[in-house]
């Protein structure tokens, strides 16, 4: 998977102490005796049976944590552990049985996890927590000050969701295939979470490493089904708004007022032990300055910065500052790192290109290679030259497919004309270049940030009247589709060149993922759509935060500042700067010093949702650190294993959940905290009655 955070695009890739060690060694020697398959051979039946089951798993992990809080882990690691689980017990079972079945190998381990990534990626890109749901009037309600909503509001439908993505999705494939060599073989770009993803599939492949895999799965599974128990657990609780653990009020009931309480979520302890502690202790920090510090002193300001009659979810009022001071400093976050990894990018080129004197690279693999390359490196390179995908297919591919997007996008959006969607098109490959190489260098997809820049600029081209609040945000959809997906498939590529596997079945598994994403992600959404009635609104069990931090971007791309309430200009100005300010810290200060200090874009989230979700972050992230205190083989070997299943058990039980709440099935208790004088007065008032 490709995402970090909703718009924390920073990747993380763990390997343990003994798959570190594996690795210094040559690999390749190790699998010399070992045949490769033909690429035919590589794409299995068996392999897109797990890949299907996988890809349903992990749309549901990513789906809800999209609806919570927009921040979704990278799934890589799992992804590939669980598909050489399922597959050892497949052939297990059949060996038993008598059958004989194809070696399990590791370029099958590869395009089972490139497909399950390709396939759960869709549910982030897709936009059902930020730019797709940001159309519907779930969204435009809570904002009394959208009129425009005829124009800028779409009714959601299954039918047109899947029809969206089905034209939207393959262009990023094609855009970036014909520079493959040039990306992996020429400029030798790390991609670092396709490396780490490529190291533990050989591991797994080893004799020690299948041992150790064997070891993780248990962890995972122990993990999993205590996740999935304590889901169905808290479930029995949960009869009413605000009841269950998930409204435990941990600190007290101020704080709990406050946002600030541990709401006992196996999937963010799971998440934060995934995640960097810089990662969470920032979301803790952004937490405590806003709603402990902020929010409190412009409440005071009631009467004077804006009206008290106005109502909760006025823009005017208090909900405007939550929302605009978290956009300023998501901007500012995404305005530096897309200036640094751009500048990194034309630096990186014209090194490649000038100081080198690097040309278009030729189909002869000597002509490639580095006179000091060694034997890993060369072997690879032959086998990722092998298997050629034509660049002409490549191009009518992209073509094609435009031309009938272009047709059809308009009848989806009437508001966004075919003229824009040309344009985007026509600028489209150079940008997904530039998130795929800069994706190479510094492991960050800013997918998101390109769609906020479509955002800006097609919705001020539509223009109000016109509809260009929903115009940009179709437009945003068009564009981080084919960003998101090229940098997906370029790490993929690395993936596979590193295990072996052929470019052509690294694609044909992205085509198959991506077409399995298409159909699943929009299924899974419609389920918790129609089972969840508050999905969307502030304060239920799923928020969509991003859903309304996008309507809002694009209601201020089309009307400007004339949207802000008094003074929030200002903070926004402030805010915006600071998070400029800050990541140049952090750049200055480097690998070493960083570490300590605060991510804007982390920081920026719990301004509108809270701080609940990152004191579960934290909690998971001392879990971790202590863990690592006491034994640090075993933590860095398990902790991925442990984090994965307690996040996909919670992800399960979302599922039957879901069934529940369809089959109007409600909880039989309702747990709640009440203040001594609440309690009181309700003690009083069931003694009257």
């Amino acid at each position: 998977m490709t995402t970090f955070a909703g718009d924390i695009d920073e990747k993380v890739a763990t390997m343990s102490n003994e798959e570190q060690k594996f690795e210094e060694a040559s690999i390749e020697k190790r699998f010399e005796g070992k045949s490769v398959p033909t690429w035919q051979k590589q794409i299995t039946v068996r392999a897109i049976l797990v890949s299907l089951l996988l890809s349903v798993l992990f749309t549901f992990i990513v789906m809800k944590l999209n609806l919570t809080t927009g921040i979704v882990p990278s799934l890589n690691v799992s992804a590939g552990l669980l598909g050489f689980f399922f597959v050892k017990t497949w052939t297990r079972l059949l060996a038993k049985s008598g059958f004989v079945t194809q070696p399990f190998t590791r370029q099958e381990n590869t395009v089972i996890q490139t497909c399950v990534v390709a396939s759960s990626s869709i549910a982030f890109s897709g936009g059902f927590g930020s730019y797709l749901f940001a159309m519907s009037p779930t969204i435009a309600k809570q904002l009394p000050d959208d009129n425009n909503g005829g124009m800028d509001v779409k009714n959601l439908s299954l039918g047109w969701m899947i029809a969206f993505l089905f034209v939207v999705s393959f262009l990023g494939l094609f855009s970036v295939v014909p520079l493959r060599k040039i990306m992996i073989v020429d400029f030798r770009l790390t991609y670092p979470t396709g490396t780490a993803t490529a190291h533990l599939i050989n591991s797994f492949h080893t004799r020690q490493g299948v041992k150790l895999a064997k070891k993780q799965v248990h962890a995972l599974g122990k993990f999993l089904s205590f996740s999935f128990l304590w889901g169905v657990f808290q479930w029995f609780f949960t009869a009413g708004d605000a009841c269950g653990f998930s409204s435990f009020p941990t600190f007290g009931l101020e704080a709990y007022q406050r946002m600030f309480y541990f709401d006992f979520s196996a999937t963010y302890v799971g998440v934060g032990m995934i995640c960097p502690h810089i990662i969470n202790v920032s979301m803790l920090i952004g937490g405590i300055l806003s709603w402990g510090v902020m929010w409190p002193f412009i409440e005071d300001k009631k009467g004077d910065w804006y009206s008290a009659n106005l109502k909760q979810s006025s823009l005017h009022g208090l909900q405007g500052y939550k929302l605009f001071i978290a956009i300023a400093m998501i901007l500012g976050d995404g305005l530096y790192k897309f200036v640094k990894v751009l500048g990194r990018t034309l630096y990186g080129l014209y090194n490649q290109f000038i100081t080198k004197d690097c040309s278009v690279p030729s189909d002869d693999p000597n002509r490639l290679l580095p006179p000091t390359i060694s034997f890993d490196d060369k072997r690879r390179t032959e086998m990722f030259l092998k298997d050629q995908i034509p660049s002409w297919f490549a191009i009518a591919g992209y073509v094609t497919i435009a031309i009938i997007s272009t047709v059809i996008i308009p009848y989806i959006f009437h508001q966004l004309k075919w003229y824009h969607i040309v344009c985007i098109y026509i600028i489209a490959p150079a940008l997904a270049f530039c998130n795929a190489y800069g994706c190479g260098l510094t492991d960050m997809s800013l997918a998101s940030t390109y769609g906020k820049l479509a955002i800006f600029t097609i919705g001020a081209w539509a223009g109000a009247a016109n509809g260009g609040v929903l115009a940009g945000l179709a437009a945003c959809g068009v564009m981080m589709n084919i960003v998101s997906t090229a940098s997906d498939l370029m790490q993929d590529f690395k993936t596979g060149y590193m295990t072996l596997a052929s470019p052509k079945s690294m694609f044909v598994s992205q085509v198959i993922g991506t077409t399995m994403g298409c159909i699943i992600s929009p299924c899974v959404f419609w389920l918790f759509y129609t089972a969840f009635h508050t999905l969307g609104e502030s304060g239920s069990a799923y928020p969509a935060p991003y859903a309304l931090f996008y309507r809002n971007i694009a209601i201020l791309g089309v009307e400007g500042i004339s949207a802000l309430p008094k003074n929030c200009l200002v903070l926004c100005c402030w805010f915006f700067v600071g998070a400029i300010i800050i990541n140049f810290v952090r750049d200055l200060a480097g690998n070493k010093y960083a570490k300590f200090i605060p991510v804007p874009m982390a920081m920026a989230i719990p301004f509108y949702i809270g701080s609940n979700f990152a004191i579960d972050m934290c909690v998971g992230s001392l879990i971790l650190f202590v863990w690592q205190k006491i034994d640090r083989v075993k933590a860095d070997a398990f902790g991925i294993a442990v984090a994965s299943g307690l996040i996909c058990g919670d992800g399960i039980w979302s599922l039957p959940s879901s069934f529940l709440a369809l089959g109007g099935v409600q909880p039989p208790i309702c747990m709640k905290f009440l203040s001594r004088a609440t309690n009181a007065k309700v003690d009083a008032f069931l003694m009257e009655s």
